[in-house]
Order: C-alpha cells, then structure tokens, then sequence
C-alpha cells in the first residue's frame, strides 16, 4: 500500500525537491512469485488484473484468427471468382420459387413539368380563382423606374451634305413583318457607313408568309425617305443606264452571300472594294446579316430608321388608331389601361415546337402532316429523337390560351380586365380559347373590334395584319410575350423608347410554369404567390441597361443615339 500512496503523490508533482520511490514491480515480470502475509484487498487486486488480461488475450487470439483466414482467401483467389456464381444461382433459386401468373408491377412517374396537366389544375383551382375578390393589379404593375437617370431617347438628323455616293446597293428582305423591318434597318445602317445609294428594299416572297405586299403598301415610303435624307440617299428605283450595263436584268447583278451577324469590318473590307468597282451590288437574302455589336455610327443608324423613318402606311395606321381608340373604351373600367398578349398557338408554331398537348391519336397525326407540310424531312431524319417531355421542361412549349389564362389571373389581374389578343389563327380555337374567355370575358381581337368591311383590305396579307396587331400592342399598360420571336423583340424595343426606358412587358419563365401547371397538389394561394414574385421579376427586368451584343432594337441606346456629331471613324467612306 506504501508503494501506491507514493506513486499517486508523484503522479500530482510531489515535492520538487524529493524523489519519488520506483514503482512496484509488474506482475507480469514477477516470476509468478506471491508474497506471504498479503491482505485480501491485495489479492483481489491481482485477480482483476489476471481478468483483464485473459479478455485481451481473447481478442488478440480473434484478431490472429481474422488474419489467418483472410490470408488463406488470399492464397487461394480463384474462391473470389465462385462469388458472382453463387449470387447467381441464389436469385435463380428465389425466382424459381415466385408463381408464373404473378408480374411484378414497375411503376414509373414523370419528370416535374413534362407533362401538359394544365386542364385538370384549372378545373381544380377555378372556384378558388373565382372566390378572390384581391384588387386588379393593372393599376400598380410597374413600380421600377429607368436605372441610369433621366431617359434621353434623343435621335437627331443630321444637318451636313452627303458625299458623292460610292455605289447602288439593293437588297432583299426575306421573311414576315419584323425580319423584314430587321433588313429595313441594317440597309440603311450600312449603306450610311458605306456612303453607297441604297434602293428601297425589296420584300421576297414567302411560302409561309405569302405576302406578296411591297414596301409601300406596310410603310410610308414619302416619310421614310425625307427622314433619312441628310444620312442616306434612297431612291426607289436603280438609274436606267446603270441596268443598262445589267441588260436590265437584276439576276446579271454580281449578289453577296453574306454569312449571318456577319461584322461592320466584312462590308467595309469586302463588300466595299466591289461596290467602288461594280458600281452597283445586290445582297440577297439580307435578313441579319449584321452583327449587333456595331459603331456607335452605325447604332444610331439602326435606332434612327427603326423608331422615326419607318412608320406604317396611312391604311394601317389609320384603322389602328381606330381600333386602339375601341380597346380603350372597352376598357372604360380601368381609365382606358387594356393588356396585349401576343399569343403563339397557331398550328405551324405547335407543330414546329414539337410539344405535346392533350388532343390524343387525332392531334398527333394533324402535327405529323403540318410538319410535312412546312418543314418536308425535317423532322423524320434518321436518328434525330424527340422528347416532348424535355422540351417542355425547357420551356419551348407554346403556351396555350388556357395557361395564358391562369398565368394573368395569378398574377392579379381580374376577370374585369380588358385584353387584346394579337395572334394568327389559333389551333383548335373554338376548343382551347373557350377557358380564356372565362377568365377573362372582355378579351377582343382585331377581328372582334374591327368591322368585316374594315379589315377586308388587309385579311390576306398577313404583313398587314401584324402590323394592326404591333400598332395595337405598343399602347397596352402592359405586354405580354409567350414565345419569343422578332415580333416581341422588337415591341419591347419601341415600348422602351416611348415610355421612359421601361419595356412594361411581362415575359413569364416558361419553365417554371412547366413546373407550377404539373404540380396536382398546388393550391390556388401558392401558384398566385409564386406568379406575383414572377410579374415582380419582370418589372424589374423591364428597366434593365443594354449589354453587349444585345440588340439595339430590344434595348435601344441613348448614348449611341444622342453622339451625332461624326468623328473622324464615324465619317462615311469615301470612293477613292
């Protein structure tokens, strides 16, 4: 006992002046040895420790054992080979044992938002939908302001002479309204850079389109002329002895095949040099052959011919003012404030987007003959799959009016709110517009305002008709997109430029409502608070700067609009 009350004293320090006694000796070390006239305490001590060491000899012993047969597994690897065998013959074995009548039934669910399920969420939410009293939101949708201060959309012409001319150069704008308006534009814009002549463009005809209308007959050409005669000369026809050295035949015209978004440096480096030789060139087809990071020169070009020279002939601008005075009254309720949805449901645009709905066998095979039809081959190749699922995911699917529908009404506005549905012909309309005339029973169109005696001079041109529909939207309080296209592009461009820098358009994301419409467990106050934060989004993006390589017809640019005054890179090129 001496012993232990010493080595505990040392173990605490003990006096640092004294040396603690050695300790007693292991008993391991002992020799087995007892020591007479031991106490009871001393003896139970030494069988704890004996105790102690029989459970550590068991696990050193199981340990050996562990290692002993692992080393044999090791020394006979060919046993690891038997092991996918055995697993084998065990599931034959289990197999075997399950009745033959039985099949096991595999359960599959589809990816959230790749199914079109917006049917069965609006027969679910429409008494919820009906039952909120909350206020119309048209009165208080955009509550951003322009970022960068004050809005200068400040074009001016300019004042100087222009330069003996290097050239004729005439081009043809292919496609439908505002692809066409998109040549219009990088026309002028390069033949200013070029210092050249240019003809008033010619529209080619479509298959699609099938509009055979001519510059004239969409746009005031008188106008459009005058406006640009400081900065460009255009004239209407090429000179008779120029086509004379053509035999007069344009197609004897040596003609550019420009790449798309091809830079300002091409048409000064190549396009320039046969200008000055030829005299007069043709750029055919011409639809964005311009990149949209230019010169400021050439911007403001662009933004000039855009949104003052080119204004829609006097009978289109005449019935669309009319009109727009209808919605306006219509929308009485709301001090004359109405929204314009561009809606792309037609059968073409269904059909290309390869998405599917819910009209069964019999829609499937009127979108296999409408893709034939329009797009022969393109959709048949060998090996090109297609996943309506992933595409809807995606959001690429079309909305449909129904979902228009739904989204607007989430997002606050009431079913006393006038709107004008700027569209082609529906799919299908009789049955897919019937639930968005329920939600919103003051929807009109340019067919529903107009009188059959008023629209008859325009109801084949489909030019024409666009160009009612982009007149109508410009003067909404708030524009809807769905799918994308030059025709929003452009009209946000032109809100942007008359109401202060703000576009005052909703553009949804269509994949998050992929996902919202597919939800079967979503309540009505969920899917409105989450439209609420998405209309939200949009206000803020409505206000948002121009970054590079966007388009100066979407984001038009004061800075690029109010430098008038040419610099000495601004200068137009000179015929040497």
């Amino acid at each position: 006992m001496q012993g232990h009350v010493y080595s505990r004293l040392g173990s605490f320090g003990g006096s640092a002046g004294t040396p603690s006694p050695p300790p007693p000796p292991s008993p391991a070390r002992g020799g087995g040895r007892r020591t007479p006239g031991k106490g009871g305490a001393a003896r139970g001590s030494q069988e704890a420790a004996a105790a102690a060491l029989g459970v550590a000899g068991w696990g050193a012993a199981a340990r050996r054992a562990a290692w002993a047969l692992l080393a044999a597994l090791l020394r006979r690897q060919a046993v690891f080979l038997f092991a996918p065998l055995l697993y084998v013959a065990a599931m034959l074995l289990y197999m075997g044992s399950l009745p033959l009548d039985v099949v096991p039934r595999i359960i599959t669910r589809s990816a959230p938002g790749s199914v079109y399920r917006s049917p069965q969420l609006y027969a679910r939410l429409r008494a919820d939908m009906d039952a909120d009293s909350s206020a119309d939101a048209l009165a208080t949708v955009w509550r951003h302001t322009y970022k960068a201060g004050a809005w200068r959309p400040c074009i001016s012409n300019m004042t100087n002479s222009l330069p003996e001319s290097n050239g004729y150069i005439y081009v043809e704008a292919n496609g439908g309204l505002n692809q066409q308006r998109t040549s219009i534009c990088n026309a002028v814009a390069i033949a200013g850079f070029l210092n050249a002549t240019l003809i008033i463009p010619n529209f080619h005809f479509h298959s699609i389109w099938k509009d055979p209308s001519k510059f004239s007959d969409i746009y005031d050409e008188e106008h459009f002329v005058k406006h640009l005669q400081n900065d460009v000369r255009i004239i209407d026809k090429v000179p008779d002895y120029i086509m004379e050295r053509f035999g007069h035949n344009i197609t004897n015209v040596f003609n550019f095949k420009i790449k798309a978004w091809s830079p300002i440096k091409y048409y000064k480096d190549v396009v320039l040099p046969k200008l000055v030789e030829e005299r007069f060139i043709r750029i055919s087809p011409f639809a964005n052959r311009l990149s949209f990071d230019a010169p400021s020169v050439v911007q403001r070009l662009r933004c000039l011919v855009n949104f003052e020279a080119l204004k829609f002939a006097n009978p289109i601008a005449s019935l669309s003012e009319t009109l727009i005075s209808r919605m306006k009254a219509k929308s009485a309720e709301s001090n004359g404030k109405y929204i314009a949805v561009h809606l792309r449901f037609e059968e073409d645009m269904v059909a290309f987007s390869c998405c599917v709905y819910d009209g069964g066998d019999e829609e499937k095979n009127q979108m296999d003959v409408a893709r034939e039809i329009g797009w022969r081959g393109k959709f048949t190749k060998r090996g090109r799959v297609i996943r309506p699922g992933v595409i809807r995911m995606n959001g690429k699917c079309p909305l449909t009016p129904l979902e228009v529908g739904l989204m607007l009404r989430g997002m606050g506005f009431n079913n006393k709110t006038a709107i004008f549905l700027a569209s082609g012909k529906i799919y299908r309309s009789e049955e897919t517009m019937a639930p968005l005339l329920e939600m919103f029973p003051l929807l009109q169109t340019k067919e529903t305002l107009a009188s059959d005696e008023e629209l008859a001079p325009f109801k084949d041109f489909s030019s024409r008709m666009a160009a009612i529909d982009y007149s109508i939207c410009t003067y909404s309080e708030v524009f809807v997109t769905t799918q994308g296209g030059n025709f929003p592009h452009f009209l946000m461009g032109h809100r942007r430029y008359l109401y202060g820098g703000h576009s005052k358009t909703i553009k949804p994301d269509k994949r998050r409502l992929a996902i919202l419409f597919d939800n079967p467990r979503i309540g009505w106050k969920s899917l409105k608070r989450h439209l609420l934060n998405m209309r939200a989004h949009s206000d803020a993006k409505g206000v948002e700067l121009k970054r590079p390589n966007e388009s100066i017809y979407t984001f038009p640019c004061p800075d690029c609009m109010c430098r008038v005054n040419r610099t000495a890179h601004s200068k137009p090129i000179h015929a040497r």
